[in-house]
């Protein structure tokens, strides 16, 4: 299983791309950013985008990816999948034809080049080649981790969160795991912010790895670009063997 690490931060800086990862050339894992990283042909190839929550940094990628398809390839439809609140957010609040087209109805109704669709939450989905459970995590709108694998290997996906626990339950029962993707926005000196829009820090990723599948790679990602040196700092202190900060651009094989 291939993993491209198209953005890897909590925002955007100069060169640094909100949240998306591109598995097996044709999921996306969130999508906060799109045309930014892909090709026009590289984003045609994509046929599923997996969505954990509405917040722009891990959704507007879709928006400017739609109009990419709209224009290139109208008999294309990508199919976007989350659990219920986050689709009733993209539908009532961006794709509605007042911030964005609704590119649901575009080039028609019967052959849209973008479908949502709802995934039910503890249970196991299938997306294309993947198979994905969303669990609910703590972020401060509704938003889900999620445990995607293929039968073979996999990796757990924490989407934004806070102090979390069902996500590392339902992850230790699937063996195939085999890397976990988990955020960390802010430094240890801004715990009270973490703690206040449901973030990690350094010493709050210390304490929920207690709680993760053991010997697992625990993977860094949604770090915010102003305080990226710091945040890293920070990290390198816990267990530089087991933590590592993704790279933008970057495919990793698991």
């Amino acid at each position: 299983m291939k993993i491209r690490v198209l953005g890897g931060y909590g925002s955007e800086g100069q060169g640094q791309r909100p949240s998306a990862f591109l598995v097996d050339d044709s999921t996306l894992i969130d999508a906060g950013t799109v045309g930014g990283a892909l090709t026009g042909a590289e984003q045609l190839a994509v046929e599923h985008a997996v969505l954990s929550h509405a917040h722009l940094d891990h959704t507007v990628g879709l928006a400017f990816m739609v109009d990419t398809f709209a224009m290139l390839a109208q008999e294309r439809t990508i199919r976007a999948h989350a659990i219920a609140p986050v689709v009733e957010t993209l539908s009532t609040h961006v794709f509605n034809d007042a911030l964005w087209p609704n590119f649901r109805n575009i080039p028609s109704p019967d052959a849209p080049v973008l479908s949502l669709h709802i995934m039910p939450e503890l249970k196991e989905t299938t997306i294309g080649r993947l198979r994905v459970i969303a669990v609910p995590v703590s972020h401060t709108v509704p938003t889900t981790g999620f445990v995607v694998h293929d039968g073979e290997t996999g990796f757990v996906y924490s989407g934004d969160t806070g102090p979390t626990e069902q996500l590392w339950q339902v992850a230790r029962q699937i063996k195939a795991v085999k890397a976990l993707i988990v955020e960390t926005a802010f430094p240890n000196r801004m715990d009270w912010l973490a703690r206040a829009s449901k973030h990690l820090t350094p010493d709050l990723l210390r304490r929920e790895m207690d709680k993760m599948p053991p010997d697992v790679p625990v993977w860094v990602y949604h770090i915010k670009p102003q305080l990226y040196e710091e945040t890293v700092e920070e990290l390198a202190r816990i267990d530089s063997a087991r933590i590592h900060v993704l790279e933008q651009g970057k495919t990793y094989q698991i």
